[in-house]
């Protein structure tokens, strides 16, 4: 079915849920315990390929984008494998640390709750709000026409709208990010253990640099999903916390353990 355009004075075709202008539950939420329907497989090679290839993982947004009309993915079986990947970390951080099994699922409820979830919807929702603010270009300015006739911004391209970043997809942009830094704070960083909690300045070099290795990761992943879309401008503003995390970082090396300020802080010891 076709809508008539506002040019031709009659209204604009709705829009659809996922574009709202205010944050909603996203479809990916609502699917959480349709388990037959996930697929599993696909969000293997996802997390597989943001390790090694983030870049290839983006190129497929557009196809979701042409054949489901959303920028955002709605199959949570990314969620749940990075889930279950965080309660396999909780139980190795658990034997390291001796913590009995109520202790164990707490710790794993707060990995899961807290640090994935919790905290993406929080820095998905600035991520939105920033982005719909800085990275949306102004339309361009609607020229008269000079001559009778039909108005060529007709057939112009349509400006970019701030509702056509959904806040669904500034959480699968964290939820991508988020792996990588899995990998190295909470898998690598537990092998290396016994080592970065030394006292000496290599082992604070060590751990301080897996920390940096981590954050900039994150950061460089929630750059690489944003600028996929072709209606933001000005992403590379989105690196701009790498400059303040370098600093601390280098500031750190003159003897801030954050490695081990970290964990006492996290565990208690």
């Amino acid at each position: 079915m076709s809508y008539p355009s506002s040019a031709a004075g009659g209204l604009p075709p709705p829009s659809s849920s996922s574009s709202s202008s205010s944050p909603r539950i996203p479809v990916i939420f609502r699917r959480l315990h349709r388990f037959h329907q996930m697929d599993f497989e696909l969000a293997a090679w996802q997390l597989t390929y943001l390790c090694i290839a983030p870049r290839r993982v983006y190129r497929n947004v557009y196809f979701h984008k042409q054949t489901k009309n959303t920028w955002a993915r709605d199959d949570p079986a990314i969620l749940v494998l990075i889930s279950a990947c965080l309660a396999v970390a909780a139980v190795g951080w658990a034997l390291v640390y001796s913590l009995s099994i109520l202790q164990t699922l707490q710790l794993i409820l707060l990995m899961i709750f807290r640090d994935f979830l919790l905290s993406g919807v929080i820095i998905s929702t600035i991520l939105w709000q920033i982005s719909r603010t800085f990275l949306v270009p102004p339309a361009p300015p609607v020229l008269a026409p000079s001559t009778p006739g039909p108005s060529l911004a007709r057939f112009a391209p349509p400006a970019p709208r701030h509702d056509a970043l959904e806040w669904g997809y500034t959480f699968d942009t964290h939820t991508n990010a988020f792996f990588p830094f899995y990998l190295t704070l909470y898998l690598a960083q537990l092998f290396l253990l016994p080592v970065i909690r030394r006292d000496n300045w290599v082992c604070l070099w060590l751990g301080n640099t897996l920390y940096l290795a981590g954050f900039a990761q994150y950061i460089y992943g929630t750059y690489l999903g944003l600028s996929a879309l072709p209606f933001l401008a000005h992403t590379t503003l989105l690196l701009a916390p790498l400059l303040p995390l370098g600093v601390a970082y280098v500031v750190s090396l003159l003897g801030f353990n954050v490695a081990r300020w970290v964990l006492s802080v996290y565990f208690g010891a």
